[in-house]
């Protein structure tokens, strides 16, 4: 009898071992946070980007680090989608994968998440200022001789 009752009680220590002890969930908005940091840590974005809904122009600050970021997370696995403008100038694709590789091992590093995928959307080129005034001189000037020719 003695046997049995070591027997049932080394079971319920296996029992109370394999006990789940909860589970850990990382909202969506703290992954969309850790990516957008990770996205303005590399030289070449100019900024975030609201997306097309936001309008292209819309280039958003540190503030909405969440913003220009669309996260879905399922079970263990995230894909990310990450809107950006990128500083003119600069190598687009390569900046792209940069974005890609330090997004991914942030969030992985963070969250401990499998980073599925990392879509990269550049929505616009940002000009220096100085860029910025030739360029539109120069429209305003194909303006001007477009309506001299009319």
């Amino acid at each position: 009898m003695s046997d049995q009752k070591n027997q049932d009680l080394k079971a319920e220590n296996l029992e109370a071992e394999n006990i789940d002890e909860g589970s850990i969930k990382i909202a969506d908005e703290v992954v969309g946070i850790i990516t957008g940091l990770a996205a303005t840590e590399i030289d070449g974005v100019a900024g975030m980007s609201g997306g097309l809904a936001g309008g292209l122009a819309d280039m958003l600050g540190r503030k909405n680090l969440s913003k220009g970021v669309k996260v879905e997370v399922e079970d263990e696995t995230a894909l990310v989608d990450v809107y950006v403008i990128i500083n003119y100038g600069n190598s687009i694709p390569d900046v792209a994968w940069k974005i890609q590789d330090n997004v991914k091992q942030a969030i992985e590093g963070m969250t401990g998440l499998d980073v599925k995928a990392v879509n990269v959307h550049v929505q616009g080129v940002n000009f220096p200022e100085d860029d910025q005034e030739e360029v539109e001189e120069v429209e305003k000037e194909e303006v001007e001789e477009a309506e001299d020719k009319e």
